[in-house]
């Protein structure tokens, strides 16, 4: 059984994310209602069908929000804080500054 959900991220633009939840038992244990504010944790996985790829976001917990009278019901995701930090990105003038150019091929 799957059951596939629509979820409305808000911030400056308000954008929206398809997942789906695989399972009977999941989706009674997560029991995602309509305008409810939850957060999502998923998987994403991409296949390729017919040489086109296509992403695939799996649902695998779903954590409750408490609600505050003057909030407005929303499917919210992981704030960044939750997230794993990203290595720094390399500065790229260092990465050149040494180079002599005799590696090209040409």
């Amino acid at each position: 059984m799957k059951q596939e959900y629509v979820m409305e991220v808000s911030g400056d633009y308000t954008r929206h994310c398809a997942f789906t939840v695989f399972g009977e038992e999941r989706i009674k244990q997560m029991n995602i209602q309509n305008g409810e504010d939850v957060t999502i944790l998923f998987d994403i996985d991409a296949h390729e069908y017919n040489g086109r790829w296509y992403n695939d976001f799996r649902a695998y917990n779903v954590i409750r929000e408490k609600k505050d009278s003057r909030s407005v019901s929303t499917v919210t995701t992981p704030s960044d804080e939750n997230l794993p930090p990203f290595p720094p990105k390399p500065d790229t003038a260092d990465a050149f500054k040494n180079d002599d150019g005799s590696d090209l091929p040409f």
